[in-house]
């Protein structure tokens, strides 16, 4: 079931610095990749895996992400760099409403692999 994981920060006067460690995610990091540039009104995902559970945190600015698991449904906001959404392989999801200059990284459990991606939605 997706769910949302606060990342540790530290804060000061500098800025702040925002923490990923493979111990605070229900698994290891084997790919990382961003989204960005995205156009207003564009949707992107739309699938869930086989085998990939995924982490994404928007860095910069935020974006929508609707979830199905196969029982529930529910929105999250990812507006908040230390907010980090847990994807589970069941969950067949999809993000939209990006602001400009959105930037949503992605941490994945599993290298890139066609056969790993299943398009219909429950």
């Amino acid at each position: 079931m997706a769910h949302i994981i606060n990342l540790k920060t530290f804060s000061d006067n500098r800025g702040s610095l925002t923490v990923v460690e493979d111990r605070q995610l229900p698994f290891k990091i084997k790919r990382s990749f961003y989204i960005h540039g995205v156009k207003k009104g564009e949707i992107r995902g739309k699938h869930r895996h086989h085998k990939a559970i995924q982490a994404m945190i928007c860095l910069e600015g935020s974006c929508k992400v609707y979830n199905h698991d196969g029982e529930k449904e529910e929105y999250f906001i990812l507006d908040n760099p230390s907010k980090c959404l847990v994807l589970e392989p069941r969950d067949w999801h999809y993000m939209e409403e990006f602001v400009d200059h959105a930037v949503l990284n992605v941490l994945s459990s599993e290298y890139f692999s066609t056969e790993d991606y299943i398009y219909e939605p429950y």
